[in-house]
């Protein structure tokens, strides 16, 4: 019996590091598995539609290859959305200047702007003014005013859009509108829907 149990032992210890050294190299294989190459693709997270930073009381300006500032947009609270590259803002106000200098400025409850702020979403309230020229340029343009719930501003190309009510002022002429689509480069204004005016002799 004794010489029955020291075989089986010798057999054990003779098979144990055999046994040991396939265990290892199984554990190796599974940690190789499951590790990700170095060298492999990254798989990135896709970016929901929740902000990634918040500004208060904040003021953001561009300027123009010369210094000169283009735009500043001011309000009251913004959040800025990864997926979107926009900002949200709680009672924005924007400054804007073109080329020549001229101001045009924008406000309203809630608005939406790209990165450079060359795009802006006007919500609740909005208002955009275009001020007048001096008086003493060749055809001088009057002052305009655009009001509704909602404005789309583009200000690199000083367009105008919007698919809902608005309201339009040139000077003391008024005119109302389903829809607006204005374009001040190519001085084209397109009022569509159930268009209404009201004309001031004298107006330029």
């Amino acid at each position: 019996m004794i010489a029955v149990l020291k075989d089986v032992w010798d057999r054990f210890l003779l098979y144990l590091p055999l046994a040991f050294t396939a265990l290892l190299a199984l554990g190796t294989y599974w940690l190789v598995r499951s590790t990700p190459p170095v060298d492999g693709p990254v798989v990135q997270r896709a970016a929901g539609h929740d902000p990634d930073y918040f500004m208060q009381d904040f003021s953001v300006r561009t300027f123009d290859s010369v210094g000169r500032i283009r735009t500043e947009v001011l309000g009251e609270k913004a959040r800025h959305y990864p997926d979107t590259l926009w900002l949200e803002i709680d009672r924005i106000r924007i400054r804007s200047f073109d080329e020549k200098g001229r101001l045009t400025t924008a406000t309203a409850a809630r608005g939406l702007t790209n990165e450079d702020s060359s795009e802006v979403q006007l919500l609740g309230n909005a208002v955009v003014v275009r001020e007048a020229e001096p008086a003493t340029k060749a055809n001088a343009a009057p002052r305009m005013e655009y009001r509704g719930e909602f404005l789309h501003a583009f200000l690199k190309t000083e367009q105008v859009k919007s698919h809902k009510p608005v309201e339009l002022l040139r000077g003391n002429d008024r005119f109302t509108a389903n829809s607006l689509d204005f374009d001040n480069v190519e001085q084209v204004l397109q009022l569509h829907g159930r268009v209404r005016g009201t004309l001031v002799p004298g107006n330029p």
